[in-house]
């Protein structure tokens, strides 16, 4: 009796324990002591040594990786190309100076802006190579999903009646600076009263492409307090603002196949209150529903499935008002849209917290980090067995995955 009493305890301690490095098929490049690093199941890579590393992105097919070489006082950025075939590092041109870069969603072709100038990369034996320039005048960018123009705004002007409007703009790949090419795309009339903004950043696309939500952003030390999600039709004939929010891009997130919207709503540059997940049905954003119970506050979301969403949720604490600014501990919860059920799915220790979810395959995978501390570790959770693991240890932040289009 003893022996079988033991045995249960034994399997109850190996349930509720952690895995460490568990088999994951997962493929991911993270960033350890400031240095590039690749993850591929369980083996991983050092791929950059005596470097500054952050930013970095994946091209279309996986076989390169950009990022941005700097330095801790933030006084240089320049692009890098991991090639992961040649197993080197390159630059696409002899210096480029950007934090701005995107690839291309359907090929190996790089934007990046430079000092308001859109450039994309130009090909030589396969790589991204030499560039050419675009358009002149650019705030921020994001491809259309078919790769060949892009969405970009201009940031707006500060008249002597005040500022002017947002301006965005559809502009081929091929524009070359010939401003003939540049087509209007959508005027955001912006003033004080309804909606203030001076540009416009974020740039993301609904899973079909038919949609576009993007940040309207005010000056700086409104910024840090408020913005205005809005969305626009890839026609640009229907312009919405949404509600306002923080600017932080994971905040907003299209659903994987319906035009929703599930973002994190409030305003407060602090996270001790007034920080709640909602979702905007389009193309009728009035139908919004919010998802955050009394008492508490949401700090990231990420759909799970098209039935879930992901939340990275802490209690408020709207006590604090002067000194340090506390630390909000996060633990993932899982909100079933159709029951409206709601259940805590990651058990963080007292000092620690849970950020950064992520969904890829059937994975969820998030960043937990302990108080005042600045490494952390990855962990994973598969949905076919429920169980945590930890895949990655001793990381600067979250890892960017590879996903196959």
């Amino acid at each position: 009796m003893a022996i079988r009493v033991l045995l249960f305890v034994i399997l109850i301690c190996f349930q509720n324990s952690p895995m460490v490095n568990a088999e994951v098929s997962l493929t991911a490049t993270f960033i350890r002591d400031h240095q590039l690093w690749l993850k591929k199941g369980n083996q991983e890579t050092q791929l950059t040594k005596d470097q500054y590393v952050y930013s970095p992105k994946w091209s279309h097919d996986g076989r390169f990786i950009a990022y941005i070489d700097g330095d801790e006082q933030g006084e240089k950025s320049n692009l890098f190309i991991y090639d992961l075939k040649e197993k080197e590092s390159y630059q696409p041109y002899v210096t480029i100076q950007t934090s701005d870069f995107k690839w291309s969603p359907v090929k190996n072709q790089l934007a990046y802006n430079s000092g308001g100038v859109l450039n994309v990369t130009k090909e030589k034996n396969g790589r991204p190579n030499g560039f050419e320039n675009v358009s002149l005048g650019v705030s921020d960018f994001e491809w259309f999903p078919n790769g060949k123009e892009f969405i970009v705004s201009s940031q707006a002007n500060l008249l002597p009646t005040g500022w002017g409007p947002v301006q965005l703009f559809r502009i081929p790949v091929d524009a070359n600076l010939d401003a003939a090419k540049v087509k209007p795309f959508y005027t955001i009339q912006t003033n004080t009263s309804d909606l203030f903004a001076i540009s416009a950043d974020y740039f993301k696309w609904s899973f079909d492409g038919k949609w576009v939500s993007f940040l309207a952003t005010p000056t700086a030390s409104w910024s840090n307090d408020s913005n205005t999600l809005c969305v626009l039709s890839s026609q640009g004939d229907q312009f919405q603002p949404i509600g306002n929010m923080l600017g932080y891009k994971d905040w907003m997130k299209w659903a994987p196949s319906a035009n929703q919207l599930a973002y994190i709503s409030g305003e407060g540059r602090f996270f001790v209150e007034n920080k709640k997940a909602k979702i905007a049905e389009m193309p009728s954003s009035t139908q919004q529903k919010e998802y955050t119970p009394e008492g508490y506050v949401d700090l990231d979301v990420e759909w799970f499935s098209p039935d879930a969403v992901i939340v990275a949720r802490a209690k408020e604490n709207k006590e604090w008002n002067e000194g340090p600014v506390p630390t909000m501990f996060t633990a993932l919860y899982d909100i079933h849209l159709k029951t409206e059920e709601q259940q805590q799915i990651t058990f963080p220790k007292k000092n620690e917290l849970d950020v950064d979810p992520q969904v890829v395959e059937s994975h969820l995978t998030w960043f937990r980090i302990k108080e005042k501390e600045h490494k952390g570790n990855v962990w994973v959770k598969d949905a076919s067995n429920g169980r945590d693991s930890i895949w990655i240890k001793n990381v600067d932040s979250a890892p960017i995955f590879y996903k196959k289009k």
